[in-house]
């Protein structure tokens, strides 16, 4: 049997630790497909990697997805397999996989990893990615059954991160940043939909509201649209809106960190 099997981590690209995870999982099944989605998740953020893991879950074909992003290190989270939709996902109960896993339609049934024939020995405490996820992900594409794994988890003990939050009313979308790229382009958890709900579109100038401060900011089909060194608000590839200055850094222009709050309208 062979499978397509991805990775996202926020373990880098300067030293071997995504090669490792390669060579466990063609070591175990050499005939899956290994496909890296991102290894430059900024260290411990787990919302930025549930973000990027459930934008492109949908361009993903049917696979195991391992994602590890652990802030605890190991710690006392559970490592977990979780079925939805035609994807398995891997990775510490910490809600990464939360928003990747309503996007696939929700879960169908969940593991707890507590069955070390699968792992790798001894367990490094510290890394779970080569020795636990990576050749669990291997023998599940050679055909081991999930309930292999471990013992069964209730679907409501797993946790999940809160759902970013957006909110259209008297004029206004409301919402939060939901992440920022390498770039500095901030996306917002505010939609196209919910601008085109208060009548905004291509070429109109939004007012955003960052606390008490306010910006003039034209709405575009794309960030070329304005000179370099310009803000600008377009609908990125996600469908979400994002604001980003053309050759430049929108996150520290305007001060904006995952998480912080947005409020957009429309110029009267």
């Amino acid at each position: 049997m062979t499978s397509v099997i991805s990775l996202l981590t926020d373990y880098g690209l300067e030293d071997g630790y995504v090669a490792a995870c390669h060579g466990v999982i063609i070591g175990i099944s050499p005939e899956s497909r290994i496909v890296d989605v991102c290894h430059l998740i900024p260290s411990g953020d787990v919302r930025r990697a549930a973000a990027i893991l459930a934008q492109t879950i949908a361009y993903l074909p049917p696979g195991v997805h391992v994602a590890v992003v652990d802030p605890a290190g190991g710690g006392s989270r559970r490592a977990v397999a979780v079925e939805a939709g035609d994807h398995v996902f891997l990775g510490p109960d910490n809600g990464l996989l939360s928003w990747a896993i309503n996007a696939s339609g929700g879960a169908r049934v969940a593991y707890e990893l507590t069955n070390e024939a699968f792992f790798l020995k001894p367990v490094s405490p510290t890394f779970h990615g080569r020795d636990l996820f990576a050749p669990v992900a291997a023998h599940l594409a050679i055909g081991h059954d999930l309930a292999e794994l471990g013992p069964e988890i209730p679907l409501n003990r797993l946790v999940s991160l809160p759902a970013p939050t957006s909110l259209v009313q008297e004029g206004t979308a409301e919402g939060e940043v939901l992440s920022v790229d390498r770039h500095g382009n901030t996306q917002l958890s505010i939609s196209a939909g919910d601008l085109a709900t208060l009548g905004v579109r291509p070429g109109d100038t939004l007012v955003v509201w960052l606390g008490r401060r306010r910006v003039s900011v034209p709405f575009k089909e794309t960030f070329a649209a304005v000179p370099p060194g310009e803000l600008v608000a377009f609908t990125d590839s996600a469908g979400l809106v994002a604001l980003a200055v053309n050759s430049g850094d929108a996150s520290q222009r305007l001060g904006l960190p995952p998480g912080a709050h947005v409020r957009l309208s429309l110029v009267p």
